[in-house]
């Protein structure tokens, strides 16, 4: 499967918290780049904390979980 970028932006505790959740269900690896060269692994609730709130985020994998997709949906900016 092609990899996938795409753009989010992370606000608050509890969107971390649902980002993180709906990745640790997916059965492929999911990178989060942060200010173009920090790379997180978005199943890691401490990772995904480090970060700063309201910055531009790009995740990076290659597969596809409709519940993962959605919640990416609503963190686009």
């Amino acid at each position: 499967m092609k990899e996938t970028n795409k753009m989010i932006r992370i606000n608050d505790v509890e969107e971390a918290k649902k980002l993180v959740s709906a990745a640790m269900k997916c059965p492929f690896d999911i990178d989060i780049i942060a200010k173009g060269k920090f790379s997180i692994d978005a199943k890691s609730i401490l990772g995904v904390l480090s970060l700063g709130v309201e910055e531009p985020l790009e995740l990076k994998y290659d597969g596809f979980d409709e519940n993962f997709e959605a919640v990416i949906l609503s963190l686009q900016s």
